[in-house]
């Protein structure tokens, strides 16, 4: 198991480094700031907030909280690039991990994105 979360993290992190910075991808973007409240059954609710400018990497997957989680997360690519084509300034939603992993309790999320042009 420990092999496996090893991988899926060098995997995550290949990724992120082929994403490109977000100023090459959208050069309209001024910055997007990502707010998030994490639940997971048994442990207190958790507010995140994660911030994206220019020189950013644009990577949209956030991990799941669960120690036991792999190759799960939240993926916000298609939300944030949909915002983007459509120039919206806002939105809210949930997301569930989906996520393999031992732990039947993997985190949810309630989010809002709110991304600012140039």
């Amino acid at each position: 198991m420990n092999s496996r979360k090893n991988e899926a993290k060098a995997e995550r992190q290949q990724e992120r480094l082929d994403s490109g910075f977000l100023a090459a991808h959208f050069p309209e973007v001024a910055n997007i700031v990502i707010s998030m409240m994490y639940n997971q059954k048994g442990i207190k609710a958790l507010l995140r907030t994660v911030n994206f400018f220019p020189g950013s990497y644009a990577f949209f997957k956030i991990d799941c909280l669960s120690k036991n989680c792999v190759d799960g997360g939240f993926d916000l690519t298609q939300v944030i690039t949909s915002m983007i084509r459509s120039h919206r300034e806002a939105t809210k939603g949930e997301l569930s991990c989906e996520g393999n992993g031992t732990a039947a309790d993997h985190s949810a999320i309630a989010y809002e994105v709110v991304i600012q042009y140039v």
